[in-house]
């Protein structure tokens, strides 16, 4: 999995994925995470656009992480999910718990979501 991170006014970043996110590269995710989340109100944009495949793992680094910024008055949201991320969330219950968005700029933009 490739991880690249882009900072964006106000203290927002932008995280973009791509390859798979699986019990192998999800430590490298929760890594680059936990450092975007510990800031003051921390808001990340996580761009899925890239993943072509994400286990039980990937999700648990991505709820972990949106749990955590909320605890610190910020957020973490998804951005372009596919067809197959968007049925896993809906599956375990999570989608009405991590904010998804179509595209980067959308997430970037919604400031009502949390």
């Amino acid at each position: 999995m490739q991880v690249s991170v882009a900072h964006h006014p106000p203290n927002t970043a932008v995280l973009v994925l791509r390859g798979s996110l699986d019990i192998d590269t999800a430590p490298a995710l929760k890594a680059n995470l936990s450092r975007l989340v510990e800031r003051a109100s921390p808001r990340v944009v996580v761009d899925v656009a890239g993943l072509d495949f994400c286990d039980s793992m990937g999700v648990g680094v991505l709820v972990t992480a949106h749990g955590r910024a909320s605890e610190r008055g910020g957020w973490v949201r998804l951005a372009a999910p596919s067809g197959f991320l968007r049925r896993l969330f809906a599956t375990l219950g999570l989608s009405d718990y991590l904010p998804m968005f179509p595209d980067v700029a959308a997430a970037l933009k919604d400031e009502t979501a949390a």
